[in-house]
């Protein structure tokens, strides 16, 4: 069950982030709209319909989930840079996935959101300086300080955790 909930571990901040760390992270943030819409964008609605794991949301959520997540992080990306240390809005990813727009909407919506959001964050994040990258956010469900470079890091790994989820159901379904 491990294995399905973090198909690829779970998120690891290095003890030094560094310019190589952050250019291929931008790198993924970069290619992932066109990988998922690789991978899911043909899918027919039965498909879209199956959770990735039991007790999991489906495909179709998670979708919409990765565009929700992704746009909120690029809001919480302005705030650090234009406040100090600013504690960040959190949302309930559990109750927006049961929404019935992401229980019921067409997935390209949210594939076309997910490309220009991350056209956004890319040109942003290739234009911040290193001490721009410093900066820094509260989270205020575990009060704990982020930097930017860390939410560099940690939304290439979101992005690429539910890349996998799909994949692997994809593959063990054989679509």
């Amino acid at each position: 069950m491990e294995n399905l909930k973090y198909p690829i571990g779970k998120f690891y901040k290095p003890e030094n982030i560094t310019q190589q760390n952050i250019k291929s992270w931008i790198k993924e943030i970069e290619e992932l709209p066109k990988k998922f819409e690789d991978l899911v964008g043909t899918l027919n609605n039965e498909q879209l319909e199956t959770p990735y794991r039991p007790g999991g949301w489906t495909l179709r959520q998670l979708v919409h989930h990765v565009s929700d997540s992704h746009h909120n992080s690029y809001i919480r990306f302005k705030w650090a840079l234009t406040e100090d240390t600013p504690v960040i809005k959190a949302y309930d990813e559990k109750q927006w996935a049961n929404l019935f727009d992401t229980k019921s909407a067409p997935i390209d919506m949210s594939l076309l959101h997910l490309k220009a959001i991350h056209a956004k964050l890319v040109y942003l994040l290739k234009g911040l300086s290193s001490e721009q990258l410093k900066r820094t956010f509260i989270h205020p469900e575990n009060n704990q300080e982020t930097s930017l470079e860390e939410n560099v890091g940690r939304y290439a790994w979101h992005g690429a955790h539910h890349y996998a989820h799909a994949k692997n159901l994809i593959e063990r379904k054989g679509w």
